[in-house]
């Protein structure tokens, strides 16, 4: 494997990482922005304009671009989070000068006015729909209630009165400052030349102009409040738990993803073998969430209402025996076969190495290889991880119940 990257005079970064061997090609656009970088009145607008996106451009409509995509094979989607906004595809490598033509393109979409009334109600409808998915919706709540009001608490979805008050040109402007060229990344993992891709590249994006899309960075340790709600219409009860965690740019990331896969791994994890195990809980898992200058981890736990006291009871534990006696070496080693099983199959795929690879130069302009990552695991200790659940402390959470019976 090779890897190469270039910058264009207006701040427009490509990278690549060559496998001749590969018969695809993945290559997609990484935007440097989220939730975390709107303001209330455009609560939801990162989400809402990557539905937009693919809504076209001034000479493709909305089903000349499906069709485009159809038409060469290609497995493509995209997603929002709270910090990047990802647009990728997968093809068969005689394609990829097509989808890159392609993603140029529809990073300079339309953005009409009859397309975003139109997509505002499907918007408005994916809302509702997660409303009535009680993972998600304690899951969003408890962030925001972590939060506070640092901006990683923000809603990635909005509001209903945030996505029906918003208007096309806020997100015009929304779209002109956070889709500047200086805050994306193309990234492309494959059989692929990359000079012949930057040529491509640079002769459709380079009249892009640039803007001041910066982000503001903090560090938080959460609020360690805890919230109930009632909702009579549930069967289960929700319990989500926010502590806080070491950042993306720290390199105690990967003791901290060995951490949650002890705690709350689907299998053979202390929450697994008190909780799952023994059907006082269906569902309990944790999850480390590495972000832009702050982090967290999040537990999830889904139960009978009557086993919600037991449930937390139980937990509290866990985190007291953990904090006093530490982890295992056993533990740890399993912890580290589960991870690198994981990351070297998914990364067999060029599909599965450009997350990686966008994600490592967004966060720290770094290229790292996948023998990179598997000796940054297999080099954690349990004392590293002993010393990471000293300083970050698990047990000093926010909590947020749902449930019929709260």
């Amino acid at each position: 494997m090779t890897f190469k990257h270039k910058q264009l005079s207006n701040g427009l970064t490509l990278i690549g990482e060559m496998h001749p061997a590969a018969q695809t090609v993945a290559m997609g656009f990484f935007v440097r922005t989220g939730s975390r970088d709107e303001t209330p009145e455009v609560s939801g607008v990162s989400h809402f304009l990557e539905h937009m996106m693919f809504k076209g451009t001034d000479d493709l409509n909305w089903q000349q671009v499906n069709e485009a995509f159809d038409g060469i094979g290609a497995k493509f989607n995209a997603f929002t989070g709270e910090e990047n906004t990802v647009y990728y595809a997968a093809v068969l490598s005689e394609f990829l000068p097509d989808v890159a033509r392609l993603w140029s393109k529809l990073m300079r979409p339309s953005l009409r006015d009859d397309d975003f009334n139109i997509e505002k109600n499907v918007i408005q409808q994916e809302i509702a729909m997660y409303k009535d998915m009680p993972q998600f919706e304690v899951l969003d709540q408890a962030r925001a209630l972590h939060f506070g009001s640092h901006p990683c608490g923000n809603s990635v979805l909005g509001t209903e009165a945030s996505i029906a008050a918003m208007t096309a040109d806020q997100m015009r402007r929304y779209f002109s400052r956070r889709y500047a060229p200086n805050n994306l990344v193309a990234a492309a993992c494959g059989n692929f030349e990359f000079d012949q891709l930057c040529d491509q590249v640079e002769s459709l994006c380079s009249h892009w102009k640039p803007e001041e899309s910066g982000r503001q960075l903090s560090s938080f340790d959460g609020t360690q409040s805890r919230k109930a709600l009632r909702k009579e219409n549930l069967a289960r009860h929700h319990i989500c738990m926010i502590s806080p965690c070491v950042s993306m740019q720290d390199p105690r990331r990967f003791a901290a993803s060995l951490l949650s896969m002890i705690i709350g791994d689907d299998s053979g994890s202390r929450y697994y073998w008190s909780l799952v195990d023994c059907a006082i809980a269906e569902t309990a898992s944790m999850q480390a969430e590495t972000m832009d200058g702050v982090g967290a981890m999040y537990s999830y736990l889904c139960c009978e209402p009557d086993n919600a006291e037991k449930v937390t009871s139980i937990v509290a534990n866990i985190f007291d025996q953990i904090a006093k006696d530490g982890v295992s070496e056993n533990e740890v080693q399993t912890a580290k076969n589960k991870i690198l099983s994981a990351m070297a199959i998914k990364s067999e795929q060029p599909m599965g190495r450009i997350f990686g690879l966008g994600f490592n130069w967004i966060y720290a302009k770094q290229y790292r290889t996948l023998a990179d990552d598997i000796a940054s695991v297999r080099a954690v200790t349990a004392e590293d991880i002993n010393r990471l659940i000293a300083e970050y402390k698990p047990g000093h959470f926010t909590c947020l119940e749902m449930g019929p019976k709260v």
